[in-house]
């Protein structure tokens, strides 16, 4: 008799743990999501960004591509960097500065300043992305689910570029073109208390090394 209430509240211990782990899928997916579409969104805004802020054809390049290669670049060392320090601290973090740099890009009065919030948009991006890999891997330690979790977020991350563009069309229909960075910030609201509530902490090789050469 003693035995049966602790099987059950193991078993209900069990059954909370299942669905955190999928609570902690859509909140991953949620900020992959981000990182992923603003990649692209800015595509369809690019008329209406010349107009106002009359970049060079210099300044508009970088404009458009500052976000994906400072991202695409920092990958690695945000990902070693979480490793040694705690994933979900540089998660929270990515967080808090894609907020603040959708703020800046929204509001930017000249191409200069809309160059370097989107390159500041590039590092929350990076720090964002590997930390939700690895946290996933963690929170799913069965094969099966993990496999399962792991193509949700690849599917995830697709879906995000190729929604960019029409969201950014959606927007601009009703906005001007800095509602397409400020979409972002109730979002990152969200996701900080939640991510810190919910999001377990983690690390890995501490001693791993600093691929700076990959990176570059």
């Amino acid at each position: 008799m003693s035995g049966t209430p602790t099987a059950a509240s193991r078993c209900r211990r069990e059954a909370g743990a299942g669905a955190n782990r999928w609570v902690v899928l859509v909140v991953l997916c949620v900020s992959l999501l981000l990182v992923a579409v603003d990649a692209t969104v800015l595509h369809v805004a690019v008329p209406a960004v010349t107009e106002d802020l009359k970049p060079g054809a210099i300044e508009l390049l970088w404009i458009v591509d500052v976000y994906p290669l400072v991202c695409a670049s920092l990958l690695i060392l945000f990902g070693t960097l979480g490793d040694r320090v705690g994933r979900r601290r540089v998660l929270l973090l990515g967080y808090a500065l894609f907020g603040v740099a959708s703020a800046l890009a929204a509001f930017a009065e000249n191409p200069q300043v809309l160059i370097a919030a989107r390159a500041l948009l590039g590092v929350g991006g990076a720090m964002i992305m590997p930390a939700t890999l690895s946290i996933l891997r963690q929170v799913f330690p069965d094969r099966r689910e993990r496999a399962l979790a792991i193509g949700v977020w690849s599917a995830v991350a697709a879906v995000g570029a190729a929604v960019g563009p029409l969201l950014g069309g959606f927007l601009l229909e009703h906005f001007w073109w800095g509602s397409v960075f400020l979409v972002n910030i109730p979002l990152m609201l969200v996701s900080l208390p939640v991510g810190r509530l919910l999001l377990p902490e983690s690390t890995g090789d501490r001693d791993g090394p600093w691929d700076v050469v990959g990176a570059l």
